[in-house]
C-alpha cells in the first residue's frame, strides 16, 4: 500500500470515530507534506493550512527565537488566527506570511470543514499538539531528500542544508516527534 492509501485509510478509520476531524501533517522537509495534504484535500473535501503561512516575520526573527527547538514558528499568530475558528469549526482567513518578501499577502479564506488538515514543518509544535484529532509524521532518505530539496530550488538548497535542515531536526528529536505521532511514514 503506498503512502497516500496508508493515510487515508488511517483517515477514513478516525473519520468513524468522530465526525470532525483536525489532522497535522509534519515532517522532514521535502518529505511530501504539501503534496499529501493537496491529494487527501481533493479526495476527501479538506481544508488545509500551510504552515509555511506561519513563519516569523521580521521582527520575531531574534536569535534566542530562532534557537529554540520550534522556534521558526509563528505559533502566537498561529493561535489567534487559526485556532479559535477551528475549535469552534467555523470558517475564517488569515494573512500568510511570504519569508521571501518579508511581507504578509492577502488574506486566504478557509471553509468550514469536517477535515482541516494542518500541514507543514512544525503542525505538530508542543503548543498545538491537542488541537489535533490525528498526527501523521513522514521521514525521507535523506539523500532522496537532497535531490528533491535541489530540484526544488537549487540556488537556496544551501541554506536548506546548513540552516533549516538542521533546526528541523533539533526540533524533530527534542519533541520525540516519531514516537509521539499517531503514524509514522518512513
Amino acid at each position: 500500500m503506498n503512502q497516500e492509501a496508508v493515510v487515508l485509510k488511517a483517515i477514513d478509520e478516525q473519520r468513524l470515530k468522530k465526525n470532525r476531524l483536525i489532522v497535522a501533517i509534519d515532517g522532514r522537509a521535502a518529505s511530501g507534506k504539501t503534496t499529501l495534504a493537496k491529494s487527501i484535500a481533493d479526495k476527501r473535501d479538506a481544508s488545509v493550512i500551510h504552515m509555511d503561512h506561519f513563519f516569523p516575520q521580521a521582527h520575531q526573527r531574534t536569535k534566542e527565537r530562532l534557537d529554540r527547538p520550534g522556534g521558526n514558528l509563528d505559533v502566537e499568530r498561529f493561535l489567534e488566527e487559526v485556532v479559535p475558528f477551528m475549535k469552534e469549526h467555523r470558517a475564517f482567513s488569515y494573512r500568510p506570511f511570504d519569508c521571501q518578501k518579508m511581507a504578509m499577502r492577502e488574506l486566504i479564506h478557509v471553509e468550514k470543514s469536517d477535515l482541516i488538515i494542518v500541514e507543514g514543518a512544525y503542525a505538530c509544535h508542543p503548543v498545538l499538539w491537542d488541537l489535533y484529532d490525528f498526527r501523521i509524521f513522514l521521514s525521507i532518505d535523506p539523500k532522496e531528500q537532497r535531490r528533491r530539496i535541489m530540484a526544488r530550488n537549487k540556488e537556496a538548497s544551501d541554506l536548506f542544508f546548513e540552516k533549516w535542515i538542521p533546526k528541523e531536526e533539533q526540533y524533530i528529536k527534542e519533541y520525540a516527534l516519531l514516537l509521539h505521532c499517531d503514524l509514522v511514514i518512513e
